[in-house]
């Protein structure tokens, strides 16, 4: 020990060296874990998320950022809680769901994930439409490109090769919107009070945006990929710590983009009084507001947000499927080996693109539907989740801490509570009893 006034003794060579080389080697470790958590966390910025972040900034400016810290939160606790499923089991969550509560409620979990999926996929492709629309491209050709690049990537790739290209695309991702944030010049003063100051309305528009953020937040399918594609990686007990590490760096990457997202709208469009009814409409609105740049940044994270979201959330579906009836399912099958799996896979591609090539369909309802409809259907999978996480047969000594299940209980409970407000309020504008 160094005394007063002696100078600090250099750490002996050898030491020195050994601590880089353990930090090298947990870096390593970590690097070989990572990728469930950051890809859900991040693909959860998909299309809808981008709609559903940009109607929150254009309508209502910064007021709304609240929402989206607390959805992280408790978007980092939920998904910590299925990948210790994941780790502890060895199983996804549909098959733990099947072993334990029976085909009926099997059956209940699966039509909820694959309503909320299959709204989901079309605004992938709606994302994907909108995105090439702004650069000068039909939809009538880019969306029938991508669903068959798509494809072609995940049925002839291995699932290590796909993490990585979804890896790279988070990365772009996260560069796009950032940028675009610090070009809109936001107020950082409204920005904190945003942030820490709650602010309720008792509108039907305001509890639509509140459950769209949370529904993009949180949503069905995040909760299946997530386990299947730790249990699909080979993750085991023994990587759980790193494995709640990767949870927690995909819910923050998720966030701080989803905040650049309210920030550049709420910067330009709200800033400005100027109304967005297409997702075209917010680029093309950065351009005299924000440059030009903003404007092709805003675009280019869209597309790439939407061929990811295009890849993960018909993949959730099919693992969720196939492991709720015991079909073999894995990117690392071929085709003709998991033929339930990539057929089921292929089946979301084609009707969700199919859908937006409807002449005269609404690209930002598609975009927005899934954020209400997964919001609202969130608390089905949640109770099954929490059922499923307390109980000890299954996981022994990891089942939740109290902290853990009161976040949960009171982000169901919530939920439950924002939609009955929603309907309600809707029931009275219907009823003439309180204006829109």
């Amino acid at each position: 020990m160094t005394r007063p006034g002696e100078p600090e003794r250099a750490l002996p060579a050898g030491v020195a060296a050994g601590a880089r080389v353990r930090l090298w080697y947990r870096l390593g470790l970590f690097l070989a874990v990572m990728g469930p958590g950051l890809v859900t966390g991040v693909v959860d910025d998909d299309p809808t998320g981008i709609a559903g972040y940009s109607l929150a900034g254009a309508h209502y400016g910064y007021s709304l950022i609240w929402v989206l810290i607390l959805s992280t939160l408790a978007l980092a606790v939920v998904h910590e809680m299925v990948a210790r499923m994941g780790v502890v089991t060895g199983k996804g969550l549909a098959d733990l769901i099947r072993e334990s509560f029976g085909l009926r409620t099997t059956f209940l979990a699966m039509a909820t994930l694959l309503v909320a999926n299959m709204t989901t996929t079309v605004a992938e492709f709606a994302g994907v439409a909108a995105a090439s629309e702004i650069f000068g491209v039909s939809r009538y050709i880019s969306v029938p490109i991508a669903a068959v690049v798509v494809f072609g990537g995940v049925a002839l790739g291995s699932y290590r090769r796909f993490e990585i290209f979804l890896i790279l695309g988070s990365l772009f991702l996260f560069a796009c919107y950032v940028v675009t944030g610090f070009l809109a010049k936001p107020d950082w003063g409204q920005v904190a009070q945003g942030s820490f100051v709650p602010t309720l309305r008792p509108t039907l528009g305001y509890f639509t945006i509140v459950i769209g953020i949370i529904g993009t937040t949180i949503t069905p399918w995040q909760q299946f990929y997530l386990q299947s594609a730790v249990v699909d990686k080979g993750l085991s007990e023994r990587e759980y710590a790193l494995t709640k590490l990767d949870v927690y760096l995909g819910a923050i990457v998720m966030s701080i983009v989803g905040f650049f997202i309210i920030l550049t709208t709420a910067a330009t469009l709200w800033a400005h009084g100027q109304p967005a009814d297409t997702v075209t409409d917010v680029a093309q609105a950065l351009r005299p507001l924000a440059g030009e740049e903003a404007e092709r940044f805003f675009a280019l994270g869209l597309l790439s947000a939407a061929i990811m979201a295009a890849a993960v959330i018909p993949l959730s579906s099919a693992y969720s499927v196939c492991e709720a009836f015991g079909w073999e399912r894995s990117v690392n099958r071929s085709p003709r080996e998991a033929p339930a799996f990539f057929g089921l896979f292929a089946a979301q591609m084609v009707l969700g693109a199919i859908a937006v090539l409807i002449p005269g369909v609404p690209l930002l309802a598609l975009l927005f539907l899934p954020n209400v409809v997964g919001g609202m259907l969130l608390p089905i999978i949640l109770v099954l989740m929490l059922k499923l996480v307390n109980d000890r047969r299954l996981m022994g000594k990891m089942v939740n801490s109290r902290g853990q299940n009161f976040v949960a209980w009171a982000t169901t409970v919530m939920i439950i509570c924002l939609t009955g407000a929603y309907l309600g309020i809707a029931a009275l504008q219907a009823l003439g009893v309180i204006r829109a």
